[in-house]
């Protein structure tokens, strides 16, 4: 397969232009859903904006390869995009990017597409392979010069031989192995990872320093390095953004740095290696290779990093839970004010015994995945007992958040405390020590510490929320609403969900029709709606993809699912945020003066039946609606 088989002509365009980084990215998106193989655009724009908050894909000599796996694309693809003015986008360099590849990788396990995908980021770090693209002055001239430049590049695919006189050698061993090893990762595994390798190869080519490169991709570990390979090398270099095995290389000079590095610092990162400074790796006590892969990279970025990845693993629970326990309530309308509702028919209580099941797990697997993510697979365990400790203890979100991050560290802290331990147990840490023990230890920091703290916290947070009720209801509904929609799933999101379920249950015990729920929920439904509205009212001012995207979001929005709003909002924040906390307020508000309750802690629309006065808690829900709405319109800028 070669690399014009994935570019089609459909998904280039020569004369491209562009304003800003998310409109280049918007066009190339477009460029692509051309080729018919994304099955849902939305959702691989939404792969592909948060690649790129992981970090830039421009790689710099102005080029930029974003990219996304993801199960929306049904077959992988190229598109193509040439802006000769340039558009800034953050690149590695600081320079204005004006070559643009965007990659669309289908998540399976088939991935013999990346290995042609590799082979682009291979050419693109030739500056005349970039000078021959910058001049081309038409489709068939760009596959022309493709096509040209993997035939000289990969030779043996095509069966011709390489002209002698054009022949650039592999770098050959020493008698005494490679002076060089290396490893380049990056989280997504297509692009980065295989043009760290290239540069860091042509670069030592050039120097005559033998090398020998391994690339840990999408593709898996590609040219692994050996035993012997180790123990001959001088040094290493680790370039990567993501946890790579690094107990092979106990004892050896070692340099960590980031992916983008072993791009733009390859002659600096190899004069490193083999200056005799670099600092011996002392063993990794089974995660610190984690936390260091990135070098420069701020503690801040690095706890977002681990919170995003725990969140990400329990937002499925989440909503699969959500949506079931919401067909629970609509299926059994008729017990609708009592003990029970949902669960009062054979089919009620499968939907609402099966979601529960599913929503128990949102603290575990939020706390689980983010000590996974600080300390590999061994802190997962920890994790995800802490997280059911917390929910079981009452320390809910705020004690499974801490708890996750406590665990993470326990666990390398275990890994440092045992490095002493002997080779001959080496197999034992992950299967019997770190397990027992890190659950002794993080269950009695739990029971001692974090659930008698966050549980302080979250009554501290309730008793000020129920405190209010006393008071102004109105201006209550106006916090409950407002905190639904200022971080979309968050902890204030939560905060105030947990208060408005808990208002659910009487002081006998007996379900009971909550005005405070009442408001939650209509917070929650009205950002993605304003969103949607939005985007029909003032089309200028979104993109045609997030035009498109607007019937998702009214049927996320009447769903009660805030979540709708985050791609917007990540993209858009000083004006999205602002917007529909504004619209949820009022929706909040407008709920208690119209004394609206509601017996369900789920189902958005399809609960509507049985709102007390759902007539006016419709139109609260529109009025809040129209807010946010015409407030995007007024605060963001046009977009055309």
């Amino acid at each position: 397969m070669q690399i014009t088989d994935l570019l089609k002509r459909e998904s280039v365009e020569l004369n491209g232009s562009a304003g800003s980084k998310a409109e280049a990215l918007d066009k190339l998106i477009q460029l692509m859903v051309k080729q018919g193989n994304i099955a849902d655009p939305e959702e691989y724009r939404k792969k592909v904006f948060a690649r790129e908050e992981e970090g830039s894909t421009g790689v710099g000599e102005g080029v930029a390869i974003p990219h996304a796996k993801t199960a929306a694309v049904t077959r992988p693809g190229l598109a193509f995009m040439r802006c000769t003015d340039g558009v800034e986008f953050d690149s590695l360099d600081g320079q204005p990017a004006r070559l643009f590849f965007l990659i669309a990788a289908p998540d399976t396990r088939d991935n013999v597409h990346l290995d042609v995908l590799s082979r682009l980021s291979t050419l693109l770090m030739d500056p005349d392979f970039i000078d021959g693209i910058m001049a081309v002055d038409s489709v068939d001239g760009l596959y022309d010069l493709i096509g040209k430049a993997e035939k000289e590049k990969f030779p043996e695919e095509s069966g011709e031989d390489q002209p002698a006189e054009e022949a650039t050698p592999a770098p050959e061993a020493a008698p005494q192995g490679y002076q060089v090893l290396a490893v380049t990762a990056c989280p997504t595994g297509i692009a980065h990872t295989y043009m760290a390798a290239e540069s860091l190869e042509q670069h030592a080519s050039r120097r005559g320093i033998s090398i020998k490169v391994e690339t840990n991709g999408q593709s898996g570990v590609k040219n692994a390095l050996t035993a012997e390979d180790i123990a001959g090398a001088t040094g290493i270099i680790v370039a990567a953004d993501k946890y790579v095995p690094m107990n092979r290389f106990k004892g050896k000079p070692v340099v960590i740095v980031k992916v983008a590095d072993g791009i733009n610092k390859a002659d600096q990162l190899l004069d490193e290696a083999l200056s005799g400074q670099a600092p011996i790796y002392q063993g990794e006590a089974g995660g610190e290779a984690a936390g260091e892969a990135v070098a420069e990279e701020s503690g801040a970025r690095k706890a977002y990093k681990h919170l995003m990845n725990g969140v990400s693993h329990m937002l499925p629970f989440v909503i699969g839970g959500g949506i079931l326990i919401a067909l629970a309530f609509l299926f059994d309308m008729g017990a609708a004010g009592t003990a029970q509702f949902g669960s009062s028919t054979p089919l009620a209580a499968f939907f609402k015994n099966v979601g529960g099941l599913a929503f128990s797990f949102m603290m575990p697997m939020l706390a689980g995945f983010i000590a996974a993510s600080i300390a590999d697979r061994p802190g997962l365990l920890a994790g995800f007992v802490a997280g059911a400790m917390a929910s079981a203890g009452g320390s809910g979100f705020f004690g499974a958040l801490v708890g996750g991050f406590a665990a993470g560290y326990l666990i390398l802290a275990l890994k440092k405390a045992l490095s002493f331990l002997p080779e001959s147990l080496e197999n034992l840490k992950p299967i019997l020590l770190y397990p027992v023990l890190g659950l002794m230890i993080m269950g009695a920091l739990m029971v001692v510490l974090i659930n008698p703290v966050m549980g302080a916290v979250n009554h501290w947070v309730n008793d000020g929320l129920t405190a209010m009720s006393g008071g102004s209801k109105v201006l209550l509904g106006l916090v409950l609403g407002g905190m639904m929609s200022i971080d979309f799933g968050g902890p204030l999101n939560k905060a105030a969900y947990v208060f408005g379920t808990a208002s659910l249950a009487g002081a006998d015990g007996q379900a009971v029709s909550s005005p405070f729920m009442a408001s939650v929920m209509i917070g929650g439904m009205v950002p993605p709606l304003a969103i949607a509205v939005a985007c029909r009212l003032f089309p200028k001012k979104f993109t045609e993809q997030e035009r498109n995207s607007s019937v998702t979001n009214f049927v996320m929005g009447l769903s009660f699912i805030t979540e709708g709003a985050i791609p917007f909002a990540a993209e858009d924040p000083s004006r999205v945020i602002p917007a529909c906390a504004i619209g949820s307020a009022v929706a909040g508000a407008l709920s208690m003066v119209f004394g609206c309750t509601i017996p369900a802690p789920h189902g958005g629309i399809f609960v509507f039946g049985v709102v007390h006065n759902w007539p006016m808690y419709l139109a609260a829900l529109a009025v809040g609606t129209a807010v946010g709405a015409v407030l995007l319109g007024v605060l963001k800028k046009n977009r055309e």
